[in-house]
């Protein structure tokens, strides 16, 4: 197993021409959340050391020796060694098209984490005081506003839990989040600044905060 690539040796190894993971096939989906996931941080790699029976240790072979130590040795993925995994993906799914479509990329992590590896949900969310409900990943969804034209994620999530009245239960392990860019034909922004830290302190289910207005601790929240 080899580390996750950090700070001078992350620019070194991934960057310049013929790096990261080759696209073919509408992959592209794949291809960005494998990279997202793996590349640059390790709060996953329990997901390529699971014991068997309780993860499919075909597949995990195949994510672990032919995916992610590649790109963290060399900084590149060949399209082969992705289509390898979409074709395992394809049988244990019962679903052709994931070797030839553009799918989701939380249909992606959907089969990968809870079918095929058997992790726990990472998230759990409430609506509105609603039952909570657990998933993968967080996708933003959001109406068009024009105050944003370069967002960061911050201002994307923030925006995102406040017009879906959601707050998270606890504090995620992972937090795994979809941004608003749809399709070929779509974009609601033409750029997105990543976050480096992402502050979830207004985004957490009663956790104490500070009143604005006196200092002490909050006994009312307005949206």
């Amino acid at each position: 197993s080899l580390p996750p690539l950090r700070n001078e040796a992350a620019v070194r190894v991934l960057q310049g021409r013929m790096k990261g993971i080759q696209g073919h096939c509408n992959s592209c989906y794949m291809d960005a959340a494998l990279f997202s996931l793996f590349s640059c941080t390790s709060v996953l790699d329990s997901m390529l050391f699971m014991p068997f029976p309780l993860c499919d240790r075909n597949v995990q072979g195949i994510l672990r020796d032919e995916i992610v130590n590649p790109l963290r040795r060399t900084g590149f993925v060949r399209a082969s060694s992705v289509m390898h995994l979409r074709e395992q993906l394809t049988d244990k799914g019962q679903c052709s098209s994931f070797t030839n479509a553009e799918k989701d990329p939380e249909e992606f992590l959907n089969l990968i984490m809870q079918h095929i590896l058997g992790i726990e949900p990472l998230l759990k969310l409430q609506s509105g005081g609603q039952k909570e409900h657990e998933c993968y990943c967080y996708q933003i969804f959001m109406d068009k506003q024009e105050d944003l034209v370069v967002p960061d994620v911050q201002q994307l999530v923030e925006r995102s839990f406040l017009s879906s009245d959601l707050k998270l239960v606890e504090i995620p392990s992972c937090f795994i989040i979809q941004m608003p860019r749809f399709g070929k034909e779509y974009k609601m922004f033409s750029k997105i600044i990543p976050s480096l830290e992402l502050d979830i302190t207004d985004l957490l289910l009663d956790s104490p905060r500070e009143c604005c207005l006196c200092g002490d601790v909050a006994t009312l929240e307005c949206s």
